[in-house]
């Protein structure tokens, strides 16, 4: 599959190459939005093995996973020759993934956050963290936006982020995270938020075309939106494309 991605893309090879999410598929043909009835439990050692494969060929510079909890981690470091250089998951102040976090830190694995700033009105995302008191003050004191504070608290952990927008100047704003610091007591103030998953039962919701192409009014600054598949421990999500390249693993015969 990596072959076909990387012609896909034009590439001789891509720097990083992720599992999209630990289940696979039943249907030879993925869709972006999988039925339950389509999902399985992931031969985790046949496709690690493939991808360990893709970078020893060179077709990969680095290989990791998206969506991992801190399980499923174990139980791929079990088995691994290579360890995944990378795990991208739901993180955000309101998500905060102490466990997981300290997890990956102990094993060497970096930590890229998705849904960084969450969505205004979203079943995905945690908090409303863009309104968010705490926030808000912080960000006045510091004449910076919400969505800075929020993005360099998680600078600040050693976690890279995925945020999206449409707008060149929400994208402008999302990068005037550096040349300033924040307080000790700011970051104690935020690590002690309340903390919710996205979304706290095991479901899954397709998302609407309306839901999915929306467009971003001036009063929001949202992070993309995906359905939560099932619940797989406290520290889980489901990914979203942001990396190089993803994977999703099927279950049928070279596939993998």
């Amino acid at each position: 599959m990596v072959v076909e991605r990387r012609r896909n893309l034009g590439l001789e090879y891509v720097d990083l190459y992720l599992i999209h999410w630990p289940i696979a598929s039943r249907r030879r043909e993925i869709k972006a939005i999988l039925d339950k009835n389509d999902m399985e439990a992931m031969d985790v050692k046949a496709v690690w093995e493939s991808m360990e494969t893709a970078s020893a060929l060179g077709l990969a510079k680095s290989i990791g996973v998206s969506n991992f909890s801190s399980k499923k981690l174990q139980d791929l470091l079990t088995i691994a020759n290579i360890p995944p250089a990378v795990n991208q998951v739901e993180m955000n102040v309101g998500w905060q993934q102490k466990k997981l976090m300290e997890f990956c830190k102990q094993k060497g694995i970096h930590v890229t956050a998705w849904a960084p700033l969450s969505c205004i009105g979203a079943r995905q995302g945690s908090v409303n963290i863009l309104t968010s008191p705490i926030l808000r003050e912080i960000a006045e004191a510091k004449g910076k936006s919400v969505a800075q504070v929020a993005l360099r608290w998680l600078h600040n952990q050693g976690v890279s982020v995925i945020a999206k927008s449409f707008k060149k100047e929400r994208m402008e704003e999302n990068l005037g995270i550096f040349g300033w610091q924040l307080t000790k007591e700011e970051e104690q103030k935020i690590s002690q938020m309340p903390q919710r998953r996205g979304q706290p039962k095991s479901s899954y919701r397709p998302r609407s075309p309306k839901e999915m192409h929306r467009e971003e009014s001036p009063k929001q600054h949202p992070d993309l939106v995906i359905p939560v598949l099932k619940e797989d421990a406290s520290e889980l999500g489901v990914g979203v494309s942001g990396s190089v390249s993803h994977t999703l693993a099927s279950s049928l015969p070279g596939q993998h």
